[in-house]
């Protein structure tokens, strides 16, 4: 196939994602991504920044907590992106533009079913109830509590940009998805420094403030959004002729392939809020929630976010090679995309070496204890970073051909079973420092990236198909 395979209107599928060079095919998913997640990261260092320098640590640790926490709770609901991007990606590389019209708009129906009738009731009700359950100190909690109740209630408009951006790069176009997200962050900075620090009339909210900003602007960004979805600027098309009306066939394969990569990212997530129960055990709990919250949390993002990309290019550029029938390319841009991690990784691992009391001074955080447990913080992170860049990369892989089980059993006992039982049994024998925490981490990340290697090179990924390419396959 060498001619552009049309969409309902207007634009076309890139077909060099399946034919092209595979460096030129990665490249082009994964660098507007990998600049997405970057900027899109920023806002949140952004928040931190502002309210660390306008309410203190204590509201950087709010934060930290509360986005510990929200993302828990998101992240097995926007498991249905998973299942969405897997189905569009192969609907992308077979041409079928008919069947990923389809499919968004199935994940678009239970997104906002879910936001509306699951998220905003439910998260506020049980977040002081989630805020106990992470032993976040009093101080802590009162201002997390705000901003974890606002999240949840308008979780709706972040959750269409994630919807928006996921499914365009499945199909091919991480641009336009980039752009969205620049235009987001850019709003949300603007807002969050309107509403933390006080403008006018508008008084200072605090650490409620970045909340609010973030819920804003995912709106107002997420409406235009699909507004051009629907006026046929996009990749992805919804003509008036398509049924608008829910389709179980689409949403049960949406479930089939998206829920073990949501209950994955829960294992991985509720393991992240346990280890903040084992944070908040220390002597001096507030301090090392500071650090973890800026030194993990914020700085260590800058690992995170280029290996999510790249992650999300490798899923995208997999499945759409395998939906055209081109198996060993997939493999060989997966392998690529792991390499790409890697240099990141050890790049921005030099910085935390080197610069860490000015890479903590930008968020405001001069207290000697929150900076002495961070910088030590930074030295195991450069080394973890290099190992959770390829765990990721290989997720994506796995992810975009539907191989979503495997990395779920995988999660389990890296990144729950193994950090947590160590940091139990050294409890049980003496009193937990900083160090044996930054320890978990590391041995989590190291066992995860060599199991989720081992799984994609076994190839049981080449052996799982969509039957018929009309939008309701079944998985044989």
């Amino acid at each position: 196939m060498t001619a552009p395979t049309a969409t309902t209107k207007g634009k076309s599928f890139d077909r060099s994602i399946v034919e092209g060079p595979i460096l030129g095919a990665v490249w082009k998913i994964a660098w507007p991504t990998v600049v997405q997640n970057m900027i899109g990261g920023m806002q949140g260092m952004v928040d931190h920044a502002l309210v660390g320098h306008f309410v203190g640590f204590t509201g950087n640790a709010a934060v930290g907590v509360a986005n510990q926490i929200f993302i828990v709770v998101i992240v097995f609901v926007m498991s249905i992106y998973t299942g969405m991007g897997v189905l569009v990606a192969r609907f992308a590389g077979a041409g079928d533009s008919e069947a990923v019209g389809r499919t968004v708009y199935q994940a678009f129906l239970a997104s906002v079913a879910l936001a509306v009738l699951v998220m905003a009731p439910v998260g506020w009700f049980l977040a002081p109830v989630l805020l106990d359950l992470v032993k976040a100190s009093p101080e802590v909690q009162a201002q997390a509590l705000p901003f974890l109740r606002t999240m949840f209630v308008g979780s709706v408009g972040f959750m269409m940009i994630f919807l928006l951006g996921g499914a365009l790069r499945a199909a091919g176009d991480a641009r336009t998805g980039l752009r969205l997200g620049l235009a987001m962050t850019v709003l949300n900075v603007v807002l969050n420094i309107v509403f933390i620090r006080g403008l006018g009339p508008i008084p200072a909210l605090g650490v409620m403030g970045a909340a609010l900003g973030t819920v804003i602007a995912g709106l107002v960004v997420s409406v235009y959004g699909f507004s051009q979805l629907l006026t046929g600027h996009l990749v992805i098309h919804w003509p008036r002729s398509m049924n608008w009306r829910w389709d179980w066939a689409i949403t049960r394969q949406l479930l089939r392939f998206g829920l073990p990569a949501g209950i994955q990212g829960i294992a991985m997530n509720v393991a992240g809020v346990l280890l903040l129960r084992f944070i908040g055990s220390l002597p001096m709990s507030a301090a090392a929630q500071a650090a973890y919250a800026v030194g993990y949390s914020q700085l260590f993002s800058f690992i995170t976010w280029t290996s999510v990309g790249l992650m999300g290019a490798a899923a995208a550029v997999a499945g759409q090679n395998l939906g055209a029938g081109h198996p060993d390319r997939t493999e060989r841009a997966v392998h690529l995309a792991s390499r790409l991690g890697l240099g990141l990784a050890v790049t921005i691992g030099l910085l935390f070496l080197t610069i860490p009391r000015a890479l903590f001074g930008a968020f405001g955080l001069t207290d000697p204890a929150v900076l002495d447990m961070g910088i030590v913080l930074l030295r195991w992170l450069s080394v973890s970073g290099l190992f959770i860049t390829v765990a990721l990369t290989y997720t994506g892989g796995l992810t975009g051909t539907g191989d979503t089980k495997a990395p779920l059993f995988i999660t389990i006992i890296s990144q729950v079973a193994l950090p947590l039982g160590f940091l139990t049994m050294l409890q049980l024998t003496r009193s937990l420092t900083p160090s044996d925490i930054w320890l978990a981490i590391l041995l989590g990340h190291m066992t995860r990236a060599t199991l989720t290697v081992l799984r994609f090179r076994s190839g049981a990924w080449r052996n799982i198909r969509i039957e018929g390419i009309s939008g309701r396959e079944t998985l044989r």
